[in-house]
């Protein structure tokens, strides 16, 4: 049943665009937020969207644009304030055109992140950005957040592997810049300023997307080491044996393992007694041969004390498998249930120290588990605080936010970001509040004044609704 208001709005909207008010418009995966909305909008095609943004901004009802869902910041549910209205990007999966030889795809906002690699994959081509969570992540989204993934050490975020963009702006206007060019001088990059914008500037509704050549010859190990310390040196180490060619290079911890075994036990692990260890996954050029380059690899790093033990995938079914271990740590690190997690990134010279800290610190404030693995090769952490071994997480919600606290600022203190991949969200925007540079917050609210100077685009998220 619609209140006034939103009866009101939805005489504005196209025809055939609505949808019921279901729980999983307003659900999150870490449940931290359960949010609301007068109204759900499901635009089959980029008209229907602007449409859908004029309405709402004649009405003055806000807009939450949701993609897959997958968001782990809070990006895409607003639990408080007005209600808004609910912009589902669930219809818009249309692959609008694929250029083998140019290298790229275009595709619309809603497609999920899987389909994109599929349709890539079926031109003999490879859409490189990966998530655990890219059979449901829509490619709206991943730009929207301008999502990371374990193959930015070679290729990039999302950022770097978009071309160009359509988006509809917070007035209701349709940026029509689906351009396949690689250089494109001609003033300012409306791309990158909506990628990584999570909604709050505008709506993006499909994308001209980079793809690649895949490597002819892929290669995986798992590499047991005895420290992080000793993982940065391997990694530069790889580099200067792959000449260019290493795609993910993944830290493990041993806690993560643990994790794994008690929780999920049917998952293999070749190196169950590391304390630390890396995924590593090289691409190389026909004639050379991986399991040669990585076997060279250890022996180097076997003779300067970087590993003690290592298994190299000898088929593809077991590199899978090596991949499945780490794309299931997150779901490990679920059904044990953290107190609080961080994804942080730090300058790599600053990672090892920065771990040793921070787990002496927190040793002695709280008796607390810390599972630490991510993306080593870009220096992207998940620094994850777990409840004691018999304890339950509820146990430490008067901690938690000192605990993230204390987190945050040893990682500032570093020069490394609160926020690596995941975005800032509504989870994080006293964090940015607190130490982003005051310059660039500035710039960052007059740009949101000049393109929504009604505050309608996802309210809340990335500024404070006082300061957006």
């Amino acid at each position: 049943m619609l209140n006034p208001a939103d009866d009101r709005l939805a005489a504005l909207l196209p025809e055939g665009v609505l949808r019921p008010v279901t729980p999983a418009y307003l659900e999150e995966p870490r449940g931290r937020y359960h949010g609301q909305a007068g109204l759900v909008a499901a635009p089959r095609n980029t008209a229907e969207v602007a449409a859908v943004v004029r309405a709402c901004a004649e009405a003055r009802v806000g807009i939450v644009t949701r993609g897959g869902g997958t968001g782990l910041v809070g990006g895409q549910v607003m639990a408080d304030g007005p209600a808004p209205l609910v912009l589902s990007l669930e219809r818009m999966i249309a692959l609008r055109s694929i250029f083998p030889s140019e290298n790229v795809l275009v595709a619309e906002a809603g497609m999920t992140l899987q389909a994109v690699r599929d349709a890539a994959e079926g031109e003999g081509r490879l859409f490189p950005l990966s998530l655990a969570s890219q059979g449901t992540a829509a490619i709206g989204g991943c730009l929207a957040t301008n999502a990371g993934g374990v193959t930015a050490l070679r290729y990039g975020t999302a950022r770097a592997l978009c071309l160009g963009i359509e988006a509809v702006l917070p007035d209701g206007s349709v940026v029509h810049d689906l351009k396949r060019l690689r250089k494109d001088n001609t003033g300012y990059d409306l791309r990158d300023l909506l990628i990584g914008a999570e909604g709050t500037l505008g709506v993006i509704t499909a994308a001209s997307l980079k793809l690649v050549v895949p490597p002819p010859n892929v290669g995986v190990a798992m590499l047991q080491v005895p420290s992080p310390e000793a993982a940065l040196t391997l990694l530069s180490l790889a580099e200067g044996h792959m000449a260019g060619g290493v795609t993910a290079f993944e830290l493990i911890g041993g806690q993560g393992l643990a994790f794994l075994a008690e929780t999920l036990p049917e998952i293999r692990q070749p190196l169950p007694k590391a304390s630390w260890s890396v995924l590593i996954e090289v691409g190389l050029p026909a004639g050379i041969s991986p399991d040669a380059a990585l076997e060279a690899l250890f022996a180097d790093a076997l003779e300067q004390g970087l590993v003690s033990d290592g298994v190299i995938a000898q088929s593809g079914q077991q590199a899978a498998g090596f991949w499945h271990l780490r794309e299931h740590i997150p779901e490990a690190n679920r059904r044990i249930g953290a107190i609080a997690s961080h994804d942080i990134s730090l300058p790599l010279s600053e990672i090892a120290g920065f771990i040793r800290e921070a787990n002496a610190a927190l040793a002695a404030r709280s008796d607390l588990r810390v599972n630490c693995f991510g993306h080593l090769g870009d220096g992207n952490l998940h620094y994850n605080l777990f409840p004691a071994k018999g304890r339950d997480r509820t146990e430490y919600d008067d901690q938690r936010k000192d605990l993230s606290l204390m987190v945050h600022e040893m990682v500032v203190a570093r020069g490394g970001s609160f926020s690596a991949e995941h975005g800032v969200g509504r989870l994080k925007v006293a964090e940015l509040e607190r130490w982003g540079d005051p310059a660039r917050l500035a710039a960052m609210r007059a740009i949101k004044a000049a393109l929504d100077p009604l505050g309608i685009m996802n309210p809340g998220a990335v500024l404070s609704r006082s300061a957006g």
